[in-house]
């Protein structure tokens, strides 16, 4: 019976072990997540969203605060308009980030960096131009464009010297997608390195609407290959989402991908940036405990933990410290619902805002508990404590059961 370690990703004449560990956003990917990967052989991943927050939280730099007191007149007012990013702090903090991770690199595994269209921050091309610069300048081995259709990313950094170098892939959840971005791409006479292809079982935000359930991962995945096949084009296929085990990571190899992509098992990892009393609440999740629901201002589906803190929170929008969800005119969903409550609720100190939320502090503050499907299964991964909580895995454990595991055997921790 055939493991994971009997296959291989190939990039050229580069081999890998075919995992790579999700870009889970606001360093929940942390860079001891990703060097985990790397040393084994693997492709981790981490994160620039919100990376002015990550850099202040890693670095003891501050980012935020600056930005907060430049525009802390505008705390009162409705338009969110005036409040921009300064292009050379953020360029500043990916670097840091990025460059500090890659510097701890060690193994002949690689680092690629997860970078979401959506997070709009108020100026969408220019922001999102700096972050991939950045990020290229700072060494990083590829980057994974996601949460959005990316048609115009790739030209953004066609004139960066690592522009030909460096792995560039893209992350879609249909055939149509991923057709549209590489008519775009073609354009530029560079093609992506790898597609990842996330299935409706991820976890965060999903490229499905709430009919996600009639969707299936294996389908898109095989449309996707025999797509590229007919094209003649000889692009790696990941398969992402609802990949558990190592025999189902097999079950995806032996079918054509050529790696898998795997977040959830990772989100109770000790190098994971989860908080541990989180943690506890994705290993006692029951299936009955997670929702798909449309609270994100993004637009997108999102699935999440039904108690997750963020869900029915009244906090006020802090655009002026965060705000990486303004599109360019200053606009974000979640403002505008709270205002709308604000307006029903005058004389109430306390309200609930049920159909969106404020991203980003609930991110930043770990209190948006997103994940994926299989979560309710995490507690089957590891050992029950006699205090009533679970013991947290090492990320090698995860990796390595990943790598050799067998018949959908899942290896327990040392007691």
């Amino acid at each position: 019976m055939k493991r994971v370690d009997d296959f291989r990703l190939r990039f050229g004449k580069q081999e890998f072990v075919p995992i790579i560990t999700g870009g889970m956003g606001v360093d929940i990917s942390t860079a001891e997540l990703s060097l985990v990967a790397a040393r084994l052989g693997g492709i981790g991943h981490i994160s620039d969203a919100m990376v002015p927050t990550v850099s202040d939280r890693r670095f003891k730099t501050g980012f935020v605060k600056e930005k907060q007191k430049k525009y802390k007149y505008n705390v009162a007012s409705r338009d969110k308009s005036p409040v921009k990013f300064d292009l050379e702090r953020l360029a500043e903090a990916t670097r840091l980030h990025v460059g500090r991770t890659m510097e701890a690199k060690r193994g002949e595994g690689m680092v690629f960096i997860n970078t979401m269209e959506k997070l709009t921050m108020g100026n969408p091309r220019d922001t999102l131009r700096v972050r991939l610069t950045a990020a290229l300048d700072a060494g990083i081995d590829g980057v994974t464009l996601s949460a959005g259709l990316h048609l115009g990313s790739m030209a953004l950094i066609e004139d960066h010297p690592r522009f030909r170098d460096v792995k560039l892939g893209i992350i879609v959840s249909s055939l149509r997608a991923l057709i549209l971005f590489l008519r775009k791409s073609a354009r530029l006479n560079r093609l992506p390195d790898f597609v990842i292809v996330e299935g409706p079982l991820a976890g965060g935000h999903l490229g499905f609407g709430l009919d996600w359930a009639q969707y299936d991962l294996k389908t898109i995945v095989t449309e996707v290959i025999e797509y590229l096949k007919q094209e003649s084009l000889d692009i790696p296929v990941i398969a992402a989402g609802g990949v558990f085990t190592g025999s189902d990571a097999v079950e995806f190899l032996e079918s054509g991908s050529a790696a898998v992509q795997v977040a959830t098992r990772f989100t109770v990892a000790r190098e994971c940036g989860l908080p541990e009393n989180v943690q506890q609440e994705y290993f006692r999740a029951n299936e009955s405990d997670i929702e798909v629901n449309l609270i994100s201002p993004t637009g997108y589906p999102m699935r999440m933990l039904k108690n997750s803190p963020a869900i029915g929170s009244d906090i006020r929008p802090n655009c002026e410290a965060y705000g990486y969800l303004l599109d360019g005119a200053g606009n974000c969903a979640y403002v505008d619902a709270y205002n709308r409550e604000l307006d029903l609720h005058p004389n109430d100190e306390k309200f609930k805002v049920m159909d969106k939320t404020c991203l980003c502090t609930h991110m930043r503050n770990f209190d948006c508990w997103t994940c994926g499907h299989y979560t309710y299964r995490l507690k089957d991964t590891t050992r029950r404590l006699a205090d009533g909580s679970y013991q947290l895995l090492d990320a090698e454990h995860i990796f390595r059961d990943y790598q050799f595991s067998t018949d959908h055997q899942i290896l327990l921790p040392p007691e």
